[in-house]
């Protein structure tokens, strides 16, 4: 056993220095269908550590690959997780934060999507003396806050490239279409859009993901009213999916981008209908903090050198779709 660990460790690290390369609390077993707010992954196998993943997650196509890639890095490391998701409810992620803080966790991994309502929270824990990492959003604030670094993509630089790409596609205006309110990711993809798009960018809040109905109309209703707009980027890969009817309503011809990856828009962009999404590498920002938080308690080390750990952008497009797909479809992208 203790030579499968480290062999997994070992492959772990290789993950973190590849990524490094880039320049820039009530715990209740999981349903069946995964839908439980929170789940420990009790295993056997070596220390006796507990780890809490605090994030603003829901149960969609996004989360579940993170939430699979921690369960697989606790596994491999031979710790207790415990899954704390908030369903974008920052009120929630305080709570389970505080919960986690006065459980006694060995360390603590936050998401930061409202980093003003969230971050005191998480600075409690850094103040305490838990480790902390950031993942996902925050990876503007995550030193203010005490972390020891932060894992996921700098969303304006993610921004950036697909602002690239549409310039690349012969775009002149796009709307940038968000489905959170007061997500600060997503508004930093859409500023980055515009950072690099040579014509104009719109950016609107156009329902949540709950709503897939709302959302075509929606983006119906603004293309309609905007006979300029020629480009949509969704800013999640849901709304994507949803812009590719939404222009088909409204009798227009767009290019049309996404985020991140799901089963539909790996579908539409082997098909033509949507140009490309931006890769995060979501299964990535679930399995490394587990294994660098291991590594902290256990040995002291810290990775990034204080610089975060990206773990993209990259974009999936018609050239590389069809060796994406299958690991779509085996739930580790």
């Amino acid at each position: 056993m203790k030579r499968a660990r480290w062999i997994a460790l070992g492959i772990a690290l290789m993950m973190i220095l590849a990524a490094c390369t880039s320049d820039d609390g009530t715990d209740t077993t999981a349903a069946d269908d995964g839908t439980a707010t929170t789940e420990d992954v009790d295993l056997s196998q070596g220390a006796d550590l507990t780890f809490h993943m605090v994030t603003h997650a829901d149960d969609g196509v996004f989360w579940s690959v993170v939430k699979r890639g921690a369960e697989d890095a606790a596994a491999a490391m031979g710790v207790t997780l415990v899954w704390s998701p908030s369903f974008n409810d920052p009120e929630k992620q305080v709570q389970d934060i505080e919960a986690a803080i006065a459980a006694g966790t060995d360390g603590l991994a936050v998401s930061l999507a409202s980093p003003e309502a969230v971050g005191p929270a998480a600075q409690a824990a850094a103040d305490a003396g838990i480790p902390l990492y950031t993942i996902n959003s925050g990876v503007l604030q995550y030193k203010g806050l005490g972390a020891t670094t932060h894992v996921g993509q700098t969303e304006v630089v993610a921004g950036n490239g697909a602002g690239e790409f549409f310039n690349s596609l012969g775009a002149t205006k796009v709307l940038c279409a968000r489905q959170e309110q007061g997500n600060i990711g997503l508004e930093e993809r859409c500023q980055g859009l515009e950072e690099t798009f040579n014509g104009e960018v719109v950016s609107e809040f156009i329902g949540e993901d709950v709503d897939p109905t709302g959302q075509e109309a929606t983006i119906s209703s603004l293309l309609l009213a905007d006979e300029s707009i020629d480009g949509i980027l969704g800013t999640g890969p849901n709304v994507a999916v949803r812009a590719v009817e939404a222009c088909v309503t409204a009798g227009r011809t767009c290019s049309i981008g996404g985020f991140d990856i799901s089963t539909d828009i790996i579908n539409l962009i082997e098909s033509g209908d949507i140009a490309f999404t931006v890769d995060q590498q979501q299964y990535l920002q679930g399995y490394l903090p587990i294994v660098l938080l291991f590594l902290e308690v256990t040995n002291l080390n810290t990775a990034g050198g204080g610089l975060p750990i990206l773990t993209g952008p990259g974009f999936v497009t018609t050239a590389n779709v069809g060796e994406v797909k299958a690991l779509v479809d085996a739930g580790t992208r």
